[in-house]
């Protein structure tokens, strides 16, 4: 553990803190529900990309080597878990208010769903050059296909999950959306902690 984890620790608290003052005077819940939405993703993909390490014995599809604060996960560490936890709260506010507003002929979302994954795709590639990140598995590389699985599977899914949450017509489904999407990673942590003990 590095000191640096608590000021960052308290900016993130503190954007949320922030966004639920707005929310109550406003009752409008969605940058909140958008940030732990994309949390909520990500920390399925870390799960299941441990379960791939631990299924194969051999390399989950993504790690992250070097040196870090606190690593939490093979493919996860607390620098990364902070930016998630906010991303999706900048996905939110760059979307128009108007979901019906297009961009480029496409629903103002759905537009930015693929320029943040699009973006981040390429930051994964740089971090993949740069040795912080690595991919062992021939399909999951810098190559065509492989570009496309990591924009699909990598991170659209998570601002299609923000963008299918944020549909819904009350705060009720919307926050149980959320549980739900935690939900199955916990339960699959748990498993996995007491059947296949991870080696994070």
């Amino acid at each position: 553990m590095k000191w640096y984890v608590i000021p960052l620790l308290a900016i993130v608290l503190y954007i949320y803190a922030v966004e639920m003052r707005k929310a109550r005077a406003s009752r409008n819940w969605d940058p909140v529900i958008a940030g732990l939405t994309l949390f909520g993703m990500d920390f399925f993909n870390e799960t299941w990309n441990g379960w791939v390490l631990n299924i194969t014995g051999r390399s989950a599809f993504w790690t992250t080597p070097g040196d870090t604060a606190l690593r939490t996960m093979v493919g996860w560490n607390i620098e990364i878990m902070f930016m998630f936890a906010i991303a999706g709260i900048v996905f939110y506010y760059m979307c128009a208010e108007d979901p019906k507003e297009r961009i480029l002929g496409l629903p103002n979302r759905w537009f930015w769903a693929i320029g943040f994954s699009a973006f981040c795709v390429l930051v994964e590639c740089l971090l993949n050059k740069g040795g912080l990140l690595v991919w062992e598995y021939s399909f999951w590389r810098r190559s065509f296909g492989g570009i496309w699985l990591i924009f699909l599977f990598g991170y659209f899914e998570f601002f299609v999950a923000i963008n299918l949450v944020l549909t819904l017509r009350t705060n009720r489904r919307k926050f149980t959306a959320v549980g739900i999407i935690y939900a199955v990673p916990v339960l699959l942590n748990l498993i996995g902690m007491g059947i296949l003990r991870y080696r994070y």
